[in-house]
């Protein structure tokens, strides 16, 4: 991967194609979720596809805690600025869908577009509870069992037969997500409990925006289903969309028509020079 050296931060970066300017933001524990996404050549035969290990994963600059959602997202417009990509489609999953939204709160310019695949926001009735569950996760990690939290944290989300999918599409992809338990149960998911997000955050955001949901997500923490109904009666201006054969770790689970609802959904709305 490549490097930019930024005004705070060093990340590691890559970019794949030629077209419009699609951004990833990764979510938290696996820095490379998107890696068997973007295989699919409905993406990288359409688009410039920009993907990047957030502060405190793999070679980026090492996280120290505070950091909070809009620092992110300060560090992901400071690397489009350096690619000098004025304008691109921003596509966020869990975490990185909440420094998404910020990203098109804080630099409405560079977000023509933004995916949310299932945002990690406390949100409605939910909300206390996801809470909880982000403050036990934390509790367990910082009393030393890291292992078990990450994979407590996963199953959680993915389903609790997730492992052997995850390494067939991302060999070492468990073992990755355990190097990176400190960065994203010590620093991400406190920032996102901390993340302020409603029904006036949202009406802000005027870009056009297609919220995606795991057809398995649902039964597995109905957090997430309510999260995506309120983010389809709030936003302005929004298409939503159940995947099918996936639950939280979409682009893993099913990365093939993951890509191929993306790509529909861009094309309906291009970046006009």
């Amino acid at each position: 991967m490549d490097k930019a050296v930024l005004d705070r931060v060093t990340l590691e970066y890559e970019v794949a194609g030629h077209g419009d300017a699609i951004v990833f933001i990764h979510g938290a524990l696996i820095a490379d979720s998107y890696s068997p996404m973007l295989l699919q050549p409905s993406l990288t035969a359409r688009y410039r596809c920009i993907t990047y290990h957030r502060r405190g994963y793999e070679g980026s600059t090492r996280a120290a805690a505070p950091i909070q959602v809009e620092d992110h997202a300060t560090d992901c417009a400071s690397l489009l600025r350096h690619l000098n990509v004025p304008s691109a489609h921003v596509v966020g999953h869990s975490f990185g869908g909440v420094i998404a939204l910020s990203l098109a709160m804080v630099a409405p310019q560079l977000v023509h577009t933004i995916t949310l695949m299932e945002p990690a926001l406390v949100l409605g009735v939910s909300g206390p509870g996801y809470r909880k569950a982000i403050a036990q996760s934390l509790a367990r990690y910082r009393a030393g069992d890291t292992e078990g939290t990450v994979d407590e944290f996963l199953g959680a989300r993915f389903g609790v037969q997730y492992r052997e999918p995850l390494e067939r599409v991302l060999p070492g992809g468990f073992a990755r997500a355990v190097a990176n338990a400190a960065s994203a149960l010590a620093v991400d998911m406190p920032a996102a409990a901390d993340f302020e997000f409603g029904e006036a955050q949202a009406r802000r955001i005027t870009q056009p925006a297609l919220i995606v949901l795991g057809a398995n997500s649902d039964a597995l923490w109905p957090r997430f289903g309510e999260t995506h109904r309120l983010l389809g009666a709030w936003l302005r201006d929004v298409e939503s969309y159940v995947l099918p054969d996936a639950a939280h770790g979409m682009q893993l689970q099913n990365p093939r028509d993951m890509a191929k609802i993306l790509d529909a959904f861009l094309r309906n709305h291009p970046i006009k020079a």
